[in-house]
């Protein structure tokens, strides 16, 4: 299982919401890129990054960040926010981005998403956020009428290298991950899941961990990274061990 330490950009800076609320922003550092280097130092050979400020813009609005992590950071990044056209998924991935994280556009536009898919095998990701189990979109702003089951089953023959299921109610707020409804989703699809949103300490990743053969893939991390109460290279070991 992977550990994707997030480092989520808002206006340059390295911060962590409380369920996905702008206005409840943290700001843990105004160096991205140094402290990308810092989870490279601690182990870690992937990065979630997030443009918090282009998921609601529709468009890349830290762009400057995300390419200073791009250069400093050796591993694979994986890429989300306001990414939403064919020009700037091509571009993101001529810049080296790994894997590009879809939300909204697979809500709204499914076939656009299903045709990225094709044109880069393994290298889109669908973001299935949830907010009382139904999609929410427009940077978690919107709640929609789709469920987080359907909106994974459109998905299923298209391609993506796997479904990010953030619960939003936990999302940084070191609740613990929400296991049983990632996990339910992992069996009830055929696409790997990766979990996001709560994660408080090592029992987290433990318990997804002993769930990778349900279909778990990875486990995205950050609050509890920047607050001291999860130590990177300890989760990395646990979910090798695992």
């Amino acid at each position: 299982m992977i550990v994707f330490p997030a480092i989520d950009l808002k206006q340059g800076q390295v911060v962590r919401l409380a369920e996905g609320d702008m206005d409840r922003a943290t700001v843990y550092g105004d160096n991205p890129a140094a402290q990308a280097v810092l989870f490279a130092e601690q182990g870690s050979q992937y990065l979630h990054v997030v443009d918090l400020d282009g998921s609601f813009a529709g468009r890349a609005e830290n762009k400057g960040a995300v390419e200073a992590i791009l250069e400093a950071f050796d591993g694979h990044v994986q890429l989300g926010g306001g990414i939403r056209t064919r020009e700037a998924v091509d571009g993101w991935f001529d810049l080296g981005v790994s894997r590009i994280v879809m939300g909204t556009a697979a809500l709204k536009d499914p076939e656009f998403v299903k045709d990225m898919a094709k044109a880069y095998p393994g290298g889109i990701v669908v973001a299935v956020d949830a907010r009382d189990g139904m999609v929410a979109t427009e940077g978690w702003a919107e709640v929609s009428d789709v469920s987080i089951v359907d909106m994974a089953r459109r998905f299923e023959d298209a391609g993506v290298a796997s479904l990010l299921f953030t619960d939003i109610g936990r999302d940084g707020m070191l609740k613990g991950c929400n296991i049983d409804a990632t996990v339910d989703l992992a069996r009830r699809t055929d696409l790997p899941v990766i979990a996001s949103g709560g994660v408080k300490g090592l029992d987290d990743i433990r318990l997804l961990a002993v769930h990778a053969n349900d279909g778990i893939e990875g486990v995205i991390t950050g609050r509890a990274l920047f607050e001291g109460r999860l130590d990177l290279a300890a989760a990395i070991a646990m979910a090798n061990k695992q």
